[in-house]
Order: C-alpha cells, then structure tokens, then sequence
C-alpha cells in the first residue's frame, strides 16, 4: 500500500472510531437538552447508558472472535450503515422502553461488530516501537473528528433554538454521518489495508480454543483490563463535566454545552502527546504516571467549594483531568504491544480486555445518576468524584505491576541476547 493510502486508512479509523460512538453517548454534551426532550430523570439517563454498557460488556468477547475471523472493512462498514439507521427512529423521541431497547442494540453493533476490528486495524498499523504513536493517531484523530463535528452540530443546535427541535435534527446529523461513514470505509480500507510488514496479520486466522485460554491465562490481559477500566471511569467523569458546571456553578445551559465541545478539542492534542512521549518513555510508565494524576484532580473536585468564587479553579481543573484521560485513552491499548500478546490474537485480547475494562458503562452512569438524585445539587457530584479517585488509585496499582513485569521481561531478554552473543564469539 502507498504511503497516502496508509493515511487514508487511518483517517477512515478515526472518522469511524469517533462518529459511531456519538449517537449512544449524546448525553455527554446534550445531558439537559436530552433530560427536556424525552423527559427522563438522571436515574433513568444513567440506566439507558447501563444497558448500552450490558449489552457491550456481554459482546465484547465474541466481537474480538468476530475480529479474528473476519475483515474490520466488512464489520466496521455493516456497523456504521445499522447504526445510523436506528439513530433516525430516535431523532423521533421514543419512548423510554424503545430508547432502551435502542441503546442495547447501539451496544451490539459497536461492541460486538466495531470494536475489536477497529483496535486490531490499528495495531497491525504500525510495526513494533511505534505503537504509542499509532494509538495516540487513532485516538487523536478521534479527537479531531469528536471536536469537528461537536462544534459544527453543537453550533446548529444553538442556531435552531436549543430546543427539542433542535436536538432531533442534531441526532439526524449524526445518523447521516454515520451512514455516510459506511460508505466511506467500505471503499477505503483494504482486505490487508496496512502498510507495514505486519499487513499480513490483518488477513482472518482461525484462533483455536488453546490460544484463546493461553491469552486468557496472561497476567497482563487482567493488569490491562483494570487499567482501562480505571481510566474509563475517570473518562465517565468528564462525562458530568457539563451538568456539573450548570448544577454545582449556577452556569446557563448553553455554557454547559460549551464546556462539553471545549474539553473535546482537548482529545487529539492528549493522544498525540501521549502517543509520541510513551513511545519514548515506554507505556507503562506513562500510564502510571496519568492515572496517579488523576488520582489527585478528581479528588479535588470531590473536596472543591461550589460557587461562582470557584469557576476558575474548577475550569482550570476540568482541563487538566480531561486531558490526562484523553492522554490516557489515546495509549492504554498499546499496552497489548508492550505486555507481549500476540499480533493474530489482537482481535481476541481487545475482546477480553475491553469486556472488562469498560464495564464502567455498566455502572458508572447508574451510580451517578443515584447520586444526583439522591444527594441534589452538589453534594452527588463530591460523592461521585471521590469515588473516580479511588478506582484511579486501584488503576495506578495495576499500572505499575505491568511497569514492574515489563522491566523484569526486557531485563530477562537482554540477558538472553548477551548470552546468544556471547556463545556465537566463543
């Protein structure tokens, strides 16, 4: 493959990697507009999103086996096409039993079609050492594509009226680019469709049952799976970013949608940060290093004083922890590199980890939702914080161990070589 061909996979993985997960997750810019819409209570919104979480949780693994069999141009195309075309019956305001019945099958197709064939694309897209980087483009480019089209359709739904209108024909928006997405990937992306000398490793292997178990008894694909779920809480943190500003601050509904966009451009400059200084630093060691981080801000805004004296302070910290996520995001999956799993069974290890790594889906927007109608105001928010803080501390624990075994196994390595060394001079 030419070297623009190269690029123009990657920017159909990263178009697709963030427009497909904007209809399920609508809630994080439009939380209120969606709450006056179809006039749910936080309890039931955190429910919706649960049963998004279920449903994915329970297909993330056979989607990694789906990963392994077939061709992510194929999965990710017939993903894209159906769910966008659910997304128009839900521009429609449904009711709340069809509402959750649409979040589950948005989890099928994702979870179970996507996913997987997403993560696998993007690792046999670039060769050993630079998989830092090859993340930080995929989750980068999300970024960009997250910030691109927020902005433009925030901007149409202020232009319309913030109103329920205006939310039905943002979510129309966002089932046509997602079709259109379809298009996109179905003719752009290869059967091999990389351009390194791993390509080949893109083509459908059967992976037997022995592989499976054998991936299944590495210690890093757990150590993984609790660092992604750690930091796909403190990600679900964020999500409250702007609720939490127009609750706890007294801040209108449109800036509450500001800060929403705003913290999405700061997705593709993280990932790519991140992507190019964990390459330097080695994975491990960077994810340590964020999650221990934001172990402190969210702690913070756990135990910061609401009120306008506070915005400031609070904006100052929302930037820093969205963007240590962000950063976070766009290299916890390089870690399969880094932890040794093998390439052909990429597809199978993303199933795995990610069945367990984003089972915060599952309740993190159940407990939040308790929270905030339990504790009104701002008393849910300190609650719901200090309990992100403690999941990120058990991920920084997790974090190190992989920095500890990766340590142990290059040291172990460069012991053999010197030995191979020395016998072929002797």
């Amino acid at each position: 493959m030419t070297k623009y061909g190269r690029w123009v996979t990657m920017v159909a993985l990263c178009m697709s990697g963030a427009i497909i997960f904007m209809l399920p997750f609508l809630r994080e810019i439009y939380y209120i507009p969606m709450q006056n819409a179809f006039g749910f209570t936080n309890t039931q919104m955190g429910v919706l999103m649960s049963v998004f979480g279920t449903m994915s949780m329970l297909t993330y693994f056979p989607g990694g086996w789906l990963a392994d069999k077939f061709s992510p141009r194929l999965l990710m195309t017939w993903s894209l096409f159906l769910t966008g075309l659910v997304g128009f019956y839900f521009s429609s305001f449904p009711s709340y039993f069809m509402c959750l019945l649409i979040h589950g099958f948005w989890g099928a197709t994702i979870s179970l079609v996507f996913w997987s064939a997403m993560i696998k694309a993007t690792r046999n897209w670039a060769p050993h050492g630079e998989q830092g980087r090859a993340f930080g483009f995929l989750e980068g480019g999300r970024g960009i594509t997250e910030a691109l089209t927020g902005t433009i359709f925030g901007a149409v739904f202020l232009w319309l009226g913030s109103n329920d209108f205006a939310l039905s024909k943002v979510i129309i928006l966002f089932s046509i680019a997602n079709i259109c997405l379809s298009i996109f990937v179905w003719f752009t992306l290869k059967e091999s469709g990389l351009g390194n000398a791993q390509s080949n490793e893109l083509k459908p292997k059967r992976v037997s049952a022995a592989e499976i178990i054998d991936v299944l008894k590495m210690p890093e694909i757990w150590l993984i799976a609790i660092v992604i779920m750690a930091s796909y809480s403190g990600y679900w943190g964020t999500y409250y970013f702007a609720p939490f500003a127009t609750s706890a601050f007294a801040m209108s509904i449109g800036v509450g949608v500001a800060i929403g966009i705003g913290k999405v451009w700061l997705n593709p400059i993280a990932a790519l940060t991140s992507g190019f200084f964990s390459d330097k630093i080695g994975i491990s060691r960077a994810v340590f290093g964020l999650l221990t981080f934001l172990v402190v801000t969210f702690f913070i805004f756990g135990k910061l004083p609401h009120g306008p004296g506070m915005i400031n302070f609070m904006l100052i910290n929302v930037v820093l922890t969205a963007f240590a996520v962000f950063a976070l995001r766009g290299i916890y999956f390089a870690l399969l590199d880094e932890g040794g799993i093998p390439a052909h069974v990429t597809g199978t290890a993303a199933g795995i980890v990610s069945a367990i790594g984003f089972i915060p889906d599952i309740y993190m927007p159940y407990i939040g939702g308790v929270l905030l109608d339990t504790f009104p105001g701002s008393e849910g928010y300190r609650y719901f914080y200090f309990m992100i803080s403690g999941i990120c501390f058990i991920g920084a624990l997790a974090a190190f161990t992989i920095l500890r075994r990766t340590k142990k196994r290059q040291k172990n390595r460069d012991i053999h070589t010197e030995g191979l060394a020395e016998h072929e001079r002797a």
